[in-house]
């Protein structure tokens, strides 16, 4: 009787009426389906950062990342002589002798830059000197092989340099053994260069004799 008496009334009502009745009855259903079709669970895929989708499957294939880059050797280089700071500093394989000096405080006035290479490439364990004008400058590797002008005992009856010479060009003098060599070095690193052969007495272990036995086989 209530289906009869519903279809009664729709009937009742003229064509619009029914045109927009139908018409709200399609939008309840379309409302409907979407709804239930929006509470149906959907899969989950996880995605890796950068990922992209293997093809046909669904899934995600992880894009490998980028492998870290690998930062240049870390090198040692003593710098001395007329340099304002001089000392052991830390370079990049790369970095030339111009870097070292820069990195030194810069030349200091009366240095002679002419005799060095400073567009050298830097190696581990190396010295650079930086010697005084018209004598030079040397840089030495691992070996104590001298690169530069002024390395002093280079030849037979050659004077040794005190201002540029290696510890092993040092030890090739009378009475100056690995100790006091070193002793000479630190020396003029610490003070700067040997302004006369008799600055020598001013080296722990230099006394009159010593630099008498010295005196015709050395120079600055």
């Amino acid at each position: 009787m209530a289906s009869e008496s519903m279809w009664g009334r729709v009937r009742a009502l003229d064509r619009r009426e029914q045109v927009g009745l139908a018409v709200v009855g399609v939008l309840v259903v379309v409302a409907a389906v979407f709804w239930y079709t929006r509470s149906l669970p959907s899969p989950v895929q996880v995605v890796a950062a950068g990922g992209t989708s293997a093809p046909g499957t669904g899934q995600v294939a992880a894009r490998p990342g980028p492998s870290p880059s690998t930062s240049p050797a870390v090198i040692v280089v003593d710098v001395a002589g007329l340099v304002r700071s001089p000392g052991v500093y830390q370079f990049h394989q790369g970095d030339r002798v111009i870097d070292a000096i820069t990195r030194a405080g810069g030349a200091r006035p009366g240095a002679d830059l002419t005799s060095l290479n400073l567009a050298a490439l830097l190696t581990d364990a190396e010295q650079i000197i930086v010697g005084k004008a018209g004598q030079g400058g040397v840089a030495t590797g691992t070996s104590g092989a001298s690169s530069g002008a002024g390395g002093g005992s280079g030849s037979p009856g050659a004077l040794v340099n005190i201002n540029t010479a290696t510890l092993d060009q040092l030890e090739t003098l009378p009475g100056i053994g690995p100790a006091l060599g070193q002793r000479i070095i630190d020396y003029r690193e610490q003070h700067g260069p040997f302004h006369t052969v008799n600055d020598l007495l001013d080296v722990s272990g230099i006394g009159d004799q010593r630099l008498a036995d010295l005196r015709s086989m050395v120079t600055v």
